[in-house]
């Protein structure tokens, strides 16, 4: 998907909002909740009428094994910005680490189709230019859900456009000709990776469904807790740590609350 140019627009919101929390009551890690509720019943309304649908039916579609090939190729893609957040952070061993995991999945493992660097134990790490963002000591800023991309922060936009940069699909709209076939190149992996993730977490709306007294109180959480846990690396007391066993394997940390 076009990252890079959706980031931009999105920065055009947070000045809107500015004006829509009051002084009165206001939770100082939510004060745009108005805004953010209605965002949110938006979302789950296109995630209602078009991407569950998408996904549910490309899951049926899908072989398991074509299935794991998709996610394991768009994370080995993902690798690329993790070695770059890796150096950015001072995380140089891990840097290594990773680089030497995308230099294996892609060359032994097809291009990243198959994970051949868990296999020989280079684990998968997690990092992103939000995270570089936060280890540099910039705040998180209010909690602010954008459409179609939900959960965020303001410090979470520019961590968008950081990653719509280290993502290689980004420039193909710039350098392939024609353009039609750039713009194809560039957006066509973005959406399959959309619909990927969205199929991967069909399992888990059950869980977030019947978790939750309020939906909204849950993603909030969800995503609040998932950050602080990976810009902490995980070293964050249990309590803070929203938990779900299932969701715990390969650090991955709390729920992430993000289909998209």
């Amino acid at each position: 998907m076009q990252d890079g140019k959706k980031a931009w627009v999105i920065l055009g919101l947070l000045t809107l909002l500015s004006g829509c929390a009051t002084t009165h009551g206001v939770d100082p890690k939510d004060p745009w909740e108005g805004w953010n509720r209605g965002v949110q019943s938006f979302n789950d309304g296109v995630d209602d009428y078009v991407m569950k649908p998408v996904a549910k039916g490309y899951d049926w579609v899908m072989p398991d094994f074509a299935d794991q090939a998709v996610t394991n190729f768009f994370s080995n893609v993902d690798d690329i910005g993790v070695c770059t957040n890796d150096v950015l952070q001072g995380k140089f061993l891990q840097s290594g680490q990773d680089g030497a995991r995308f230099l294996v999945n892609t060359t032994i493992g097809v291009a990243g189709l198959i994970d051949v660097g868990t296999m020989i134990d280079l684990p998968k790490h997690n990092e992103d230019f939000d995270q570089t963002l936060g280890y540099w000591g910039i705040p998180t800023g209010p909690y602010l859900v954008l459409p179609f991309f939900g959960p965020s922060s303001p410090r979470g936009v520019f961590g968008l456009v950081g990653d719509a940069a280290m993502n290689p699909f980004t420039y193909a709209g710039i350098y392939i000709n024609p353009n039609w076939i750039g713009a194809a190149v560039s957006i066509g992996p973005g959406a399959l990776k959309v619909i990927d993730a969205r199929s991967d977490l069909l399992g888990m709306e059950k869980v977030a469904t019947e978790a939750a007294l309020d939906r909204y109180e849950f993603f909030k959480n969800a995503y609040l807790s998932r950050r602080n846990y990976l810009i902490h690396d995980g070293k964050v007391p249990d309590e803070d740590v929203l938990k779900f066993d299932e969701m715990q394997g390969g650090g991955r940390g709390p729920l992430d609350p993000n289909p998209y």
